[in-house]
């Protein structure tokens, strides 16, 4: 039997304050519908708006991980979704009426424990696993990061952690099965290094920050006067240093606590990915920024393999979206480079367009004499071309903005072109649009056919004012 989605049996709410804001916020989690996915709602803005739990909306991961939609945020979401992933819960409804997720005790075992309490129930929809097919990467050389994940039938993590610290040393942790999640790894705090404690205070980063939810590591000697200056600071009784260089306030739950919290982080900022995955982690010392952009990545892949099996339809007569005369008020291209004819479908976030090929083709006279053949560089081109018509048709100027390419990656030549074919070009966006930033994923199709695919960025930028095109 296929496993099936699951949700929450009942609603359950918890209260503490958020890390960095140091705000009192209520956290509540209610049953959803299957194939809602998580989802949270800021309740303390008007109309109350919703940010989808999507690692395409993460936009900060210096300390924790943000996710905002249509300007609307929240802020260390890690341990929450950590909770969620771990317990297996596909849909939920998170209702918050602050910025920040509350940090409660450093870790997801509250979270975890209250699920436990509010029970879980199986829906009437299978369960969509993304199972990895070959391995993806993401790595980081400069930094020594390194996450790669393997094809396998289940999910399973290994995450080493290397601090340059003597007190720390190098550790390793491993999840074997997603079911040791609560008793393994939901209990493991957040760390931070004694020496980085002030700095943060004096930024403002910690107004919530506590001495009892968080292991605190010391890498050299402090004096007493020292441990007691940064006790106050916090409004907590007086401490000392165990042996191990962690303060006496708390004790660990595993002597290698750090490296299973990582671990913890990564299920957290994996949940990202808006489904479960089926495949093997390799994890060389991850962070939140490494985690999700992996997440992106698989998101990337599962749009991808969906992409592929919806192949655009073109009926000539079917009025086109933007035929050329319109194409030519918004692309700046002329003959003989102006590689688009017709505009067939747009949306938000996808475009498909097409290009007749004929033999008047200048460049068939050179590509080949004997075999004409559609250059591949211009079969990119043309699909840049499609899909910079879906980017500025979003500003209400198009003329005085230009897209550049930034980068060309993943470009697969499946079949040749040649004179008389019809290509479609299909392009979708793989990130929202930021800071005039473009990713895309697009196809071209001759008939059933796949004959080419790839990944283009550009930047949008705005050109000297112009006036309209007249022509």
């Amino acid at each position: 039997m296929p496993e099936k989605q699951k949700t929450l049996a009942k609603s359950f709410s918890l209260n503490g304050k958020g890390l960095h804001t140091g705000l009192d916020v209520e956290i509540t989690f209610h049953p959803a519908p299957p194939d809602h996915g998580i989802l949270f709602k800021r309740t303390d803005l008007k109309n109350s708006p919703m940010v989808h739990a999507l690692a395409e909306y993460v936009t900060d991961t210096s300390r924790g991980t943000t996710i905002e939609e249509n300007e609307v945020k929240v802020a260390t979401i890690e341990h929450v979704m950590a909770a969620m992933y771990g317990m297996g819960i596909d849909n939920v409804l998170i209702e918050i009426n602050g910025p920040e997720a509350p940090i409660l005790d450093g870790s997801s075992h509250m979270y975890v424990q209250s699920i436990e309490k509010a029970g879980i129930t199986d829906q009437d929809a299978p369960k969509n696993h993304y199972v990895v097919k070959e391995k993806i990467v993401y790595s980081n050389e400069e930094q020594g990061v390194d996450l790669i994940v393997y094809p396998d039938d289940h999910l399973s993590i290994n995450v080493l952690i290397d601090y340059n610290s003597k007190i720390l040393g190098n550790q390793y942790a491993v999840l074997n099965q997603l079911s040791e999640f609560p008793r393994e790894v939901s209990m493991c705090r957040t760390f931070v290094f004694f020496h980085e404690l002030e700095m943060l205070a004096k930024h403002n980063l910690i107004k919530g920050g506590d001495l009892d939810n968080a292991i605190i590591i010391l890498e050299r000697s402090v004096s007493q006067e020292e441990l007691d200056r940064v006790a106050d600071l916090f409004n907590k009784p007086h401490i000392k240093v165990k042996p191990e260089g962690v303060l006496n306030n708390i004790d660990l739950h595993f002597s290698n606590e750090p490296a299973r919290h990582k671990l913890l982080d990564i299920i957290g900022d994996l949940a990202l990915v808006g489904q479960p995955i089926k495949g093997k982690i390799v994890a060389t010392r991850p962070g939140h920024y490494a985690n999700t952009q992996l997440a992106r990545r698989i998101r990337q892949e599962i749009k991808k393999e969906k992409s592929k099996l919806q192949i655009p339809k073109y009926d000539p007569n079917t009025p086109p979206v933007f035929d050329i005369n319109q194409i030519r008020q918004i692309l700046p291209h002329r003959p003989p480079f102006l590689l688009v004819d017709k505009i067939i479908q747009m949306d938000e976030n996808s475009v498909v367009g097409l290009k007749n090929v004929t033999m008047n083709e200048g460049y068939f006279v050179g590509h080949f004499p004997v075999e004409p053949i559609m250059p591949g560089v211009l079969q990119v081109e043309a699909m840049a071309q499609v899909g910079g018509m879906l980017v500025l048709n979003s500003v209400p100027d198009p003329w005085n903005y230009s897209t550049y390419f930034l980068k060309i990656d993943k470009v697969k030549f499946k079949d040749k072109v040649i004179p008389g074919d019809t290509i479609l070009f299909k392009l979708e966006l793989t990130e929202p649009i930021r800071r005039g930033i473009v990713q895309m994923y697009g196809q071209a199709f001759v008939g059933d056919r796949l004959v080419m695919e790839g990944e283009l960025t550009a930047q949008i930028l705005k050109d000297k004012n112009n006036e309209p095109p007249v022509e």
